[in-house]
């Protein structure tokens, strides 16, 4: 697996994984339980399977370009 991005929001990791699935793309995630002991101090990890990369980044930016429309 690769990590996809880094985030303290759990709202955003959330909705990202949420997105990432009805894609067809498996997810995990690192570090989550070290970043609710912390707070935002660290952050979680979202992971993807290596040859999912590029079409997760494409999903993702889709999904918040049209949030921000």
């Amino acid at each position: 697996m690769i990590e996809l991005l880094k985030t303290s929001d759990a709202v955003r990791l959330s909705f990202l994984r949420a997105v990432l699935k009805d894609a067809g793309i498996e997810t995990a995630v690192f570090d989550a339980g070290a970043g609710s002991l912390w707070g935002t101090a660290i952050t979680s990890r979202l992971m993807v399977e290596d040859d999912d990369l590029n079409q997760a980044k494409r999903v993702i930016a889709e999904a918040e370009r049209q949030i921000g429309d």
